[in-house]
């Protein structure tokens, strides 16, 4: 027997970015260990539990709210990643650009689940509810449009 949210795209790709994290997290200095590592993990698994707990048996305004707090917790991990990239910890090490496009997919698809629900959750919506979409098609737009609306381009 699965959980609902198990059936959930956006949470199979949320368990896919943990274990990115944690791969990447494994190869940060000892001295980082309670610092960068603990934080960048905590954060990392608070994506796919939050995406969990709004699923089940949640109203669509509680259920936006627990994927703004993954959405939150997500760009917890992007923070960090740029700590990490600023204190030279991984030097030329691919698994941090594997980790800005997942970063990046994920995102956009925790933000087109809530809009799926409706604006803030309380508007009304079909009875079938798609998010998916085209990613090739859209990326460029679609993630240059979200990140600009969740932080200013540095």
């Amino acid at each position: 027997m699965s959980f609902k949210f198990e059936k959930l795209e956006v949470w199979q790709m949320a368990l896919d970015y943990i274990d990115l994290i944690y791969e990447m997290a494994d190869r940060l200095p000892e001295n980082e260990k309670f610092n960068l590592k603990s934080q960048i993990t905590r954060a990392a698994t608070s994506v796919a539990l939050n995406i969990a707990e709004g699923s089940t048996g949640q109203t669509d305004p509680e259920q936006n709210r627990f994927l703004g707090l993954a959405l939150r917790s997500l760009l917890e991990t992007v923070a960090c990643q740029r700590i990490i990239k600023r204190r030279k910890y991984l030097l030329d090490d691919p698994t941090l650009d594997k980790i800005d496009t997942e970063a990046n997919l994920l995102a956009t698809k925790i933000q087109s689940f809530r809009k799926s629900l409706g604006k803030s959750g309380y508007a009304t919506r079909e009875d079938i509810a798609s998010y998916e979409f085209d990613i090739a098609e859209n990326q460029s737009s679609i993630v240059r449009g979200l990140w600009s609306s969740l932080f200013e381009p540095y």
